[in-house]
């Protein structure tokens, strides 16, 4: 399996570009048979949870188990990535979560499964998950001219969002027919495809490649730790990508809360309003990955921009008199935030040397989890205290005002006056003299 575009090829904003490389339409393709797969387990297994249990607490915590892991060891899932070969590692770490799969089926088939062997399993997954997350996505980039890579995330986001309706689909037809195992056999297939292509594909001409090691001069060879966290904190730019996100993540983005709070209470809305109001929602985000798989070098600079406007539609929303008006509004909210996320991504993924791109995707999957454990009760709090209208106006505020100052200090740093030493004055003052004299 070979790439067959020549580095010729012209320069391209298509959204589609990525899929000239022949591995990277297998990539595209493993993806969604693996994102369909996922869905399908997930979709049955909350249900399998209160099977159970009878207990919604238990379902959430089950979620909680499996992401604890990224929480504490996924700077370390980040170093391994660095130092393993990444084909290799992601097609065991696949295979693995195959394992995984294929074991629950078993017991659930066998009526052997009870809520400590599921909070088990869910922990194993999650420290594998940890090494897999960072290893598929960089191997996904490393098939594609870097110019690309932004190209790729839009695909992968398009094709995440197309597994997750065909597997929620498929899940109730796989239960329905076959019983709640059959959902977990069809996830365990999916991960062992994922393995097998995964060796057949080709890096295209241009695309940086894994070496493994520090490059000529480097600080070391180790592939330590430390070295990643180092990295991501000198990084001005990360730091600023992580504030942006990591604001826009507690105070706006969780509309599966507040707008359903939203339609549901002030709105006068049903259950069937919101769910024109998430299709809306996931129009939105489809469309946004297919312009954010536009753009070529993203920056952070746009992430920040989008993220504010993201949030000054948020306020309004808020302030939405009707349904009809919420929905209008819903629309350019979820495809900012989806390019946003495009943009981001892709920045995250090309600014640290190759050498060093586990290790900082480790460092930002520990950050992320944060945002997604502590975001929604935070949101909840906020509801609790301001009311649905009050938390969309508030938090977008928040957003749009702390983003505005980031960019006003920085603008400040940037134009401030050097100032020099009486003596560097004279000498700057004095002609340059001649190597003759």
């Amino acid at each position: 399996m070979s790439s067959s575009p020549s580095p010729a090829l012209p320069a391209s904003r298509s959204p589609w570009r990525s899929l000239r490389y022949r591995s990277m339409r297998w990539w595209s393709v493993a993806n969604f048979v693996s994102n369909a797969g996922t869905w399908m387990q997930l979709t049955v297994q909350n249900l399998l949870v209160l099977q159970i249990t009878g207990s919604a607490a238990a379902t959430g915590l089950s979620m909680s188990v499996q992401a604890a892991p990224a929480l504490l060891i996924s700077v370390l899932g980040g170093a391994a990535v660095d130092r393993w070969p990444r084909k290799l590692t992601a097609a065991v770490s696949q295979a693995l979560l195959g394992a995984i799969a294929f074991t629950t089926a078993v017991l659930v088939a066998l009526d052997r499964i009870d809520m400590t062997s599921l909070m088990v399993l869910a922990a194993v997954t999650g420290v594998v998950a940890t090494v897999d997350n960072p290893a598929c996505a960089l191997l996904g980039n490393d098939l594609v001219p870097a110019e690309d890579v932004p190209s790729a995330i839009g695909v992968g986001a398009l094709v995440h969002q197309a597994g997750r309706l065909v597997g929620a689909a498929l899940a109730g037809v796989a239960v329905g027919f076959l019983g709640t195992s059959a959902a977990y056999f069809a996830n365990g297939l999916s991960f062992l495809f994922v393995a097998s292509v995964i060796p057949f594909l080709r890096p295209a001409a241009g695309a940086v490649r894994q070496t493994g090691r520090e490059p000529e001069g480097g600080v070391g060879s180790d592939l330590t730790v430390r070295e990643g966290l180092a990295y991501f904190v000198r990084r001005p730019r990360l730091v600023a990508l992580a504030g942006v996100t990591g604001i826009s993540a507690v105070f706006g983005r969780n509309y599966g809360l507040t707008l359903a709070v939203l339609v549901t209470g002030p709105l006068a809305g049903g259950a069937g309003s919101f769910g024109t109001v998430s299709t809306v929602l996931a129009a939105g985000g489809i469309l946004g990955a297919v312009l954010g798989a536009r753009l070529r070098r993203p920056s952070v600079r746009l992430v920040g921009t989008l993220a504010a406007a993201g949030a000054l539609l948020q306020v309004v929303a808020g302030l939405s008199p009707s349904l009809a008006v919420l929905i209008v509004l819903v629309l350019p909210m979820a495809v900012v935030e989806s390019v946003s996320d495009t943009a981001g991504t892709a920045v995250l993924q090309t600014d640290p040397p190759a050498h060093l791109r586990g290790r900082v995707l480790g460092v930002w999957g520990s950050i992320g989890t944060v945002w997604g454990l502590g975001g929604p009760p935070a949101l909840g709090l906020l509801m609790e205290l301001a009311g649905p209208r009050g938390a969309l106006v508030t938090g977008g505020l928040l957003i749009a005002s702390a983003i505005g100052t980031g960019s006003l200090l920085r603008r400040r740093r940037a134009t401030a006056p050097v100032l020099l030493r009486k003596e560097d004055h004279d000498t700057l003052g004095k002609p340059a003299l001649s190597p003759a004299a």
